[in-house]
C-alpha cells in the first residue's frame, strides 16, 4: 500500500500540474477581468496571473477546507476500519498554496465557508455561493392526466387537440381508461404523444393520480364523474368542464379550473398556465390536500337515507 500511495500521488502531481501548465498557457494569452479556477488545478494560473495585477483571480473549492476533509476522512478510517481516499500530502500543500495566492475563495456552504474560518483563513477573502440546478430537469412541465373512458361524450375530441397542440412542446399526457370501439382510431394517433393504458383496478388508482400534476376531465355530459372526486382526494388540481360535477368539486382558482364544453383552446391556454406557474399549481395541490373533505360512500348511504326518508313524508 505505501508504495501504491507513492506512485498514485506521483501520476496525481503529474496530471494536475500538467494541466495546471496548459490552463495557464491558454488563459495568458488575453486579458481577464477575473479567471475563475478550480482548486488542485490552480497554482500555476494563480502565479502567473499574480503579476497583473488588474486580474482578480477566485479561486473554487468543491469541498471544505483540505485540512477539515482530510481530518473527516481520518477520523472515519478509524472509525470504520476502512481506508478512505483521503487527499495526498502533496494535494494538501498545493492547495494551502492556492488558497494563500488566490484574491478569494469561493466556498459552497455554509459548512465548507466555516472550515476555511476554523483553518485561520480570513473571513474577507472568503465567499459564499450556493450551487443551483438546472430546474427544467426536475420540474418539468406539467404531467396532465386523464382517467375515465376514452370516448367523444367524455371530450375525447377536444382531449386529442389538446394533446397535439402541447405534446409536441414537451408536455407529458397519460390517458387511463377504457376504449370503446368509436374512438380506436383516434386513441391510436395519440400514441406517439401520450401514454395510453387500459382501466385500472381500483387499487392501483392512488398511484394513477400520483403520477399527475393536473387532472384535465373535458367531458361533454357527464352526471357526476367519480374521477373528478379521485383526482380532488389525491390532492390533484382539476381542469374540467361545466357539464359535470366540477362546478360541485372545484373552488375556481384554488382548487382547479371550470371551462365551457367544447373549448380546447381554453384548455391549452389553462395547462399552459399551469406550466409556467409551478408554485401556484403546487399551492393548489397543497389546499386540496389540506382542505378537500373527501366524500365517502357512508355520506352517499346517509344521504340517500335521508333522501328517502323525506319522500317518504310527503
Amino acid at each position: 500500500l505505501p508504495n501504491q500511495t507513492r506512485f498514485a500521488s506521483a501520476g496525481e502531481a503529474f496530471l494536475h500540474r500538467l494541466f495546471g501548465r496548459w490552463a495557464s498557457a491558454g488563459l495568458s494569452r488575453e486579458s481577464w477581468d477575473v479567471v475563475h479556477i478550480w482548486s488542485g488545478v490552480a497554482e500555476e494560473t494563480l502565479y502567473r496571473m499574480s503579476r497583473n495585477c488588474s486580474t482578480t483571480t477566485l479561486l473554487m473549492r468543491g469541498s471544505a477546507h483540505i485540512r477539515t476533509q482530510d481530518r473527516l476522512l481520518r477520523e472515519e478510517e478509524a472509525r470504520t476500519g476502512t481506508p478512505q481516499d483521503r487527499p495526498s500530502r502533496w494535494m494538501i500543500a498545493r492547495e494551502e498554496r492556492e488558497y494563500a495566492h488566490a484574491d478569494g475563495v469561493v466556498t459552497l456552504s455554509t459548512f465548507a465557508y466555516n472550515s476555511f474560518l476554523a483553518e485561520g483563513v480570513p473571513r474577507e477573502r472568503l465567499r459564499l455561493l450556493p450551487l443551483g440546478a438546472r430546474l427544467s430537469m426536475f420540474r418539468p412541465v406539467p404531467a396532465v392526466l386523464y382517467v375515465g373512458a376514452l370516448s367523444f361524450q367524455k371530450g375525447l375530441w377536444d382531449l386529442a387537440a389538446v394533446v397535439r397542440t402541447l405534446g409536441p412542446q414537451g408536455y407529458q399526457f397519460r390517458l387511463v381508461g377504457p376504449r370503446p370501439r368509436e374512438s380506436a382510431s383516434l386513441v391510436a394517433q395519440l400514441r406517439n404523444q401520450a401514454s395510453v393504458s387500459p382501466s385500472q383496478p381500483q387499487a392501483a388508482l392512488p398511484d394513477v393520480y400520483a403520477w399527475g400534476d393536473v387532472f384535465v376531465y373535458p367531458t361533454i355530459h357527464d352526471g357526476y364523474a367519480m374521477v373528478l372526486a379521485q383526482a380532488a382526494a389525491a390532492a390533484v388540481p382539476i381542469l374540467t368542464t361545466s357539464n359535470c360535477s366540477g362546478p360541485d368539486l372545484i373552488r375556481p382558482g384554488e382548487t382547479g379550473w371550470i371551462v365551457p364544453i367544447r373549448s380546447p383552446e381554453r384548455l391549452v391556454e389553462r395547462l399552459r398556465w399551469c406550466g409556467t406557474h409551478r408554485e401556484e399549481l403546487a399551492a393548489m395541490g397543497e389546499r386540496l390536500y389540506t382542505r378537500f373533505q373527501p366524500r365517502d360512500w357512508a355520506a352517499v348511504a346517509a344521504d340517500f337515507e335521508r333522501l328517502c326518508l323525506d319522500m317518504s313524508q310527503r
